[in-house]
């Protein structure tokens, strides 16, 4: 059913049409109507009138009639190729009342009540990780980001996004490709830029004989690169990647995952404990590495929980080697399939938690069930916050405030922070 859905919409041929643009959709694709039916236009803003070749519900802007006022020049030449940024054209103030108001529709569309404090620009000296493209066309080594709406690979020389740590990394990935020589297929290369350096976690099923491996070991020297590995093996490591989270002192497992931004990860991070304060005992759930893990312990026994085993073995080893602290204890489990259930919540003064991208009905749901007195949830998305918001104030909860932090400069996504309190009426 899936494969003939998609020849269907193979058929669909594109036809042209002036559009006016509307308003500026969630993921920073212009929104227009067509035949009573909305159409997504990317590289457009409200107000604008642009002409483009409509298939479905997609369109490809093929000139812009009349400009809006907000629109600026973009800061990257590989803007509109590329598929890595959706809002380059958008000046700054229209830019920030567009994140926040994302959240606030999300919200009102879940009739959730809540202040929605203004955006919080966390992007920093740029985002501390990219995910590269590595493929080779033509007898070229080709690395970057797919096209926008394609899986066309568009080869790139920098990224204006970047932290300065990141500057070199396409001539690193290609260096990278071009040692595994005929063992060369499709790569995902990550760097991460680290305090001793870039940790690199190649992927692409490959098996290295030797000759590979050394080759890819000297380029790894060459380009001084702390840790390298190939699809979770590890081929060099010269010195550990090390965060400090607080106190703590963290080697980060690899493909360890991290807020996007240095900035936006001590923002997040004061915002949790500003909410949490000097609560006696906190859950932190999906607590990944534990960068609120490690800091709240500075003033609060801490329980730590995530499915990620590699995470929680470079969390518990970091909070078992800073003295000083309270007691961080570290627990593997599936929250989505094994909430903490009502009777282990109930000794929890507060419940810090920040899901994936899907949210966190069923730990929400028992949440609720524990009538725990404040809980702070950190999230990326919007719709799926909203939905657990709606959970928490039906279940006798206050969302008291939500603080906008975006650290995904140019991009459709928003981190948020919401602190929600129980009724005493709840109670």
């Amino acid at each position: 059913m899936a494969r003939q859905a998609r020849k269907r919409r193979a058929k669909v041929k594109a036809t042209e049409h002036v559009l006016s643009i509307s308003e500026l959709g969630w993921h920073g694709d212009g929104v227009a109507e067509v035949d009573g039916k909305k159409v997504y236009v990317p590289f457009t803003l409200a107000g604008e009138s642009v002409r483009a070749a409509v298939s479905g519900s997609r369109a490809v802007l093929l000139e812009i009639l009349q400009a809006a006022p907000e629109r600026v020049e973009p800061a990257c030449p590989h803007f509109s190729r590329c598929g890595g940024c959706a809002v380059q054209h958008l000046a700054t103030t229209s830019y920030t009342h567009w994140k926040r108001q994302i959240i606030v529709t999300a919200l009102a569309n879940r009739h959730v009540e809540a202040s929605v404090a203004p955006l919080v620009d966390a992007h920093g000296a740029g985002r501390r990780r990219v995910t590269l493209h590595v493929r080779y066309e033509d007898g070229q080594i080709l690395a970057g980001f797919m096209q926008a709406g394609s899986h066309k690979l568009i080869d790139l020389d920098q990224c204006p996004i970047l932290a300065p740590e990141l500057s070199g990394v396409t001539t690193i990935a290609r260096d990278l490709a071009r040692a595994l020589g005929n063992n060369l297929k499709p790569l995902d290369i990550q760097l991460t830029a680290t305090e001793t350096g870039l940790d690199c976690a190649m992927r692409g099923g490959i098996e290295l004989d030797l000759d590979a491996r050394m080759d890819l070991s000297d380029c790894a020297n060459d380009h001084d690169l702390a840790r390298l590995t190939l699809d979770g093996e590890l081929v060099l490591e010269r010195r550990a990647p090390i965060l400090t989270f607080g106190a703590a002192k963290l080697a980060l497992p690899p493909g360890g995952f991290l807020q996007a931004t240095k900035m936006g990860e001590e923002i997040l991070s004061g915002l949790v404990l500003e909410a949490v304060g000097k609560a006696n005992k906190v859950a932190d759930l999906y607590c990944g590495v534990g960068p609120f893990a490690l800091r709240l312990a500075q003033n609060s026994s801490v329980v730590a929980i995530d499915s990620d085993s590699a995470a929680i073995a470079a969390l518990k080893n970091a909070a078992d080697h800073t003295p000083g602290q309270k007691p961080v204890v570290t627990e593997i489990r599936d929250l989505a399939k094994n909430p903490l259930y009502e009777g282990e919540l109930i000794s929890f003064d507060v419940v810090v938690f920040d899901p994936p991208r899907a949210g966190a009905e069923a730990q929400v749901l028992e949440i609720v069930e524990a009538k725990v007195k404040t809980v702070v949830a950190v999230s990326c998305n919007p719709a799926t916050f909203a939905h657990d918001a709606s959970i928490l104030t039906e279940g006798g909860y206050v969302l008291e405030m939500v603080i906008p932090v975006d650290q995904f400069r140019y991009a459709g996504h928003v981190e948020m922070v919401g602190v929600f309190k129980r009724k005493s009426s709840s109670l």
